[in-house]
């Protein structure tokens, strides 16, 4: 995990411009690089860097003495650098697993380098011979990737949309920063002004597709087109786990969220496999003696990791508030409410431990049908395209909270659910396989491991809450407190005109409308980065907690 930085073509002077660059300092704490591009007195790269894989030699942008004319500054983990390498023969001049981009890239082209990473990634790949710039992100979206392109050929690239916001050009220029499409690579004419042509965006992979480096993966093939129960449940496990193993690549101490529990087992158990030689640290957070702490004991002691909690009150939760839309640069309703757990215990491992890389659950409610309202769907195939619609736009929720809380302080995140081989397989199961059974949501990824022994079955099985439930304890909801608080803060005055100081995405409650307030004080005007609130399906939800389903108890309702 690391914040990467481009400008092309910049009318300003670059000392003033990369300013802006400073602003997503948090992504990479252990150095900064800032570099202009010989020939090219505009254009620049900024680096800022999280040390997880060669210590040595991972600044950035990298370049080689094979390719004098290529630079790259890229933002993820390629874990198959090392198969590439056996495979075609290339010769790497670092231990960094991105130097395979630019062997790729050589020996292939642009569309071959982006279909043959199995990780994830965001990047920026300058060829100077050809006069050619490349940007490109990862399937899902699991690294973040923004840009502002102008009229006249300026080009700013950034991991975070806040390093972008105040950029300084010539014209009346007012920034239209976007997010980059995951699953798409961009490429774009570099003129000898240093300004830029975009000349096409494509999509390189589609998630239901199996991937291209599928074919130089290290697990066997496995058996094909065969639906038998059991044949689906080995494969399931023998894919999760090998998403899991091809993460373990680091030279810092791992570290698991005990959000992923199903995560966290499987990890430890390849973790002694691999006779990796110190404990694993997993990490919960809650209020005093809420479900989610209870459960996550549960599972530390099962599985004998070195288990923290985090204990936070109301005070703490709501103060944080405005950080983590800062943070996220979001205003949606569930993903701020989910942030500020993950924020806090984010801040804690920061702070407490040495843990650095760590894993989570994300992806597995979208790939495995693990949300309450999936049991309203009606048919298998309706739930199948929810599914697909709901990981279609992770990069926009889930996995845009999940990097935001983390990166913010200087962690890296890793997400086995969302592995290419695994999510591809998954897809293709037939529906009627994948839909929640017996009042249990992901049931047959619950059923694949239910004879591991890898969690306690009550755990296995225990039924998906509310976060704003987990999180806290039965007398009172983290939703409750929100609203309670949040009612004080805003007048009914207020949300009575909301639409019409709001008309993009009108905050329908209070809490909506607070926390649009909080997103237009940092990013005025930019509220197109979120094109829909996060809603559940098939029922009429005004708000996207569970609780706003007939179907869901939380542990206190039992």
């Amino acid at each position: 995990m690391c914040g990467i930085w481009a400008l092309f073509g910049s009318d300003e002077c670059l000392s003033v411009q990369c300013l802006s660059a400073m602003k997503i300092a948090h992504r990479g704490p252990d150095a900064f690089r800032f570099e202009n591009v010989n020939g090219f007195t505009n254009c620049c790269f900024g680096f800022h860097r999280l040390a997880v894989v060669d210590q040595l030699y991972g600044m950035q942008p990298i370049r080689v003495k094979k390719f004098p004319y290529l630079w790259l500054c890229y933002n993820g983990e390629i874990y198959n650098f090392k198969q590439l390498q056996k495979q075609f023969g290339f010769e790497y001049q670092t231990l960094v697993d991105g130097e395979v981009i630019l062997h790729l890239y050589n020996r292939g082209g642009i569309e071959q380098t982006a279909c043959m990473l199995d990780g994830v990634f965001a990047f920026i790949l300058l060829d100077t011979a050809n006069r050619k710039v490349f940007l490109a992100r990862d399937t899902y979206g699991v690294r973040p990737l923004f840009k502002v392109l102008t009229d006249d050929g300026f080009l700013g690239v950034c991991s975070e949309a806040k390093g972008l916001t105040n950029l300084k050009h010539s014209t009346s220029f007012c920034p239209k920063v976007e997010p980059f499409l995951p699953g798409h690579y961009e490429v774009l004419d570099l003129k000898p002004s240093g300004k830029v042509a975009s000349v096409e965006l494509v999509k390189f992979h589609s998630y239901k597709d199996e991937p291209l480096h599928a074919a130089y993966d290290t697990v066997e093939n496995l058996p094909s087109g065969s639906f038998d129960l059991e044949t689906v449940k080995n494969n399931i496990r023998i894919l999760f786990e090998n998403a899991v193993r091809k993460r373990l690549m680091a030279h810092r101490r791992i570290g698991c969220l005990l959000s992923g529990n199903l995560v966290a087992a499987v990890l430890l158990k390849l973790m002694k496999e691999m006779n990796i030689n110190y404990p694993l640290q997993t990490f919960a957070i809650g209020m005093e003696n809420s479900p989610d702490i209870v459960a996550a004991r549960k599972v530390a002691t099962h599985i004998g990791s070195e288990h923290h909690e985090v204990i936070f009150d109301s005070e703490e939760g709501i103060q944080a508030i405005e950080e983590v839309i800062f943070s996220l640069e979001t205003y949606d309703i569930t993903t701020v409410r989910a942030s500020v757990g993950m924020y806090l215990v984010s801040k804690y491992i920061r702070k407490k431990t040495d843990s650095v890389v760590i894993f989570s659950g994300e992806g597995s409610d979208e790939l495995t049908q693990g949300y309450i309202y999936f049991h309203k769907a009606p048919s298998p195939e309706e739930a199948a395209e929810e599914s697909e619609r709901l990981l279609k736009e992770l990069y926009l929720f889930d996995v845009l909270r999940a990097d935001r809380t983390t990166a913010a302080h200087g962690l890296e995140l890793r997400v086995p659910f969302l592995d290419h081989r695994f999510t591809s397989y998954y897809l293709s199961l037939p529906a009627e396989l994948r839909i929640p059974k017996n009042g249990i949501e992901k049931y047959l990824l619950r059923q694949s491991f239910e004879d591991s022994n890898l969690l306690p079955k009550e755990i296995l099985w225990r039924p998906k809450e509310a976060f704003s439930d987990g999180l806290t304890p039965v007398k009172k909801s983290w939703f409750s407190i929100l609203q309670d608080y949040i009612d004080q803060q805003v007048h009914d005055l207020l949300l009575e005109k909301a639409a019409e100081k709001y008309p993009f995405n009108p905050p329908k409650t209070k809490e909506s409308y607070y926390y649009r307030q909080i997103f237009e004080k940092h990013y005025p005007g930019q509220s197109g980065w979120l094109p829909h609130y996060w809603m559940p399906r098939w029922i009429k939800a005004t708000d996207p907690s569970a609780r706003t389903l007939k179907h869901y108890k939380s542990d206190a309702q039992e």
